[in-house]
């Protein structure tokens, strides 16, 4: 069982454009509906590869019920945690070129009560899990200590943890330094205070971090660092649909394959690269995933420019 929190779920509307034009109407496709938020993705994308996976998250309002009817369709053991204020609406638009806009809802306010019971449901939740994985920002009402916190007391547990967050949340979390940590190209360089422009900038800046890093770039797959040695792996080219949820579907990938090392990067490459041919935020499902085209290796060029996308 992987264990997902996703403090800050959300339910998801995508629309297709063939170009989004500012102060103008643009006509798009039917809308996609979907649950979102970080952690909710990695247990939609684990749940659609055959994995059990429970998501642990706050619900609220209308879009609460909405949220839980739909991971109700996806065989995911959730894990509700009632709060007063309603779970946000996000909406992305995705232009046929790849290009895609998120237009994200701040969430609701999380009381000291409500805090303190999505702790503990958390730690219930993670008794005998392989990982736990916490994902995404942080609600109003929420210390950036929070994951940090948490990490600490499921270590208690004897738990795993990965963290995929950002901002302040992902900088006080790396300093008890989780099991991993998932930066994106820009979170990374965030973190570390300068550009992130090549393959060896990712890898310097990645063993700063004192832990196991599966960093995310992109067209350029993913790099995973360890204490003592380092990765890169690609996949196929693809046409980028939507790249939302792909990073998600990464460390899903990684999550599911067990161990740390070359054939869970590898596998995470694949989820990651089938998920960004997808429209929305679907998650990929086996017939989706092309494993073979994926190029694993300890040997990488490290003045590789990273694209823009």
């Amino acid at each position: 069982m992987i264990v997902t929190v996703t403090a800050n779920p959300s339910v998801d509307r995508t629309v297709e454009t063939d170009v989004l034009r500012r102060g103008a109407v643009s006509r798009t496709r039917p809308a996609l509906l979907d649950a979102g938020g970080k952690g909710v993705n990695v247990a939609r994308a684990l749940a659609a590869n055959g994995h059990r996976a429970a998501a642990v998250l706050p619900t609220g309002g209308a879009e609460g019920v909405q949220l839980t009817a739909l991971l109700a369709t996806a065989g995911i053991a959730v894990v509700e945690v009632p709060i007063a204020g309603a779970v946000r609406s996000n909406i992305t638009i995705a232009e046929a070129d790849g290009t895609t806009t998120k237009l994200n809802e701040p969430g609701p306010h999380l009381s000291a009560d409500e805090r303190a019971r999505l702790i503990a449901a958390t730690l219930e939740a993670a008794r005998g899990a392989e990982w736990v994985a916490l994902c995404g920002s942080l609600p109003l009402g929420v210390p950036t200590d929070f994951y940090a916190d948490l990490t600490l007391r499921l270590r208690a547990q004897g738990v795993r943890v990965a963290v995929d967050s950002s901002d302040d949340a992902l900088r006080a979390v790396v300093a008890v330094r989780p099991d991993l940590v998932k930066p994106n190209r820009e979170e990374l360089a965030d973190l570390v205070g300068h550009d992130v422009r090549t393959l060896g900038d990712v890898l310097a800046a990645a063993r700063t971090l004192g832990t196991t890093v599966l960093a995310s770039v992109g067209a350029e797959g993913a790099l995973l660092v360890t204490a003592d040695a380092a990765w890169h792996a690609q996949g196929a080219r693809v046409e980028p649909r939507s790249t939302v949820g792909a990073g998600d579907a990464l460390l899903a990938g990684f999550l599911a394959a067990g161990e740390i090392g070359p054939d869970a990067l590898a596998e995470a490459v694949a989820w990651g690269t089938a998920a960004a041919a997808l429209p929305g935020s679907r998650m990929p499902t086996p017939a989706e995933l092309d494993r073979a085209a994926v190029r694993c290796s300890p040997a990488f060029d490290p003045a590789t420019t990273l694209s823009e996308t």
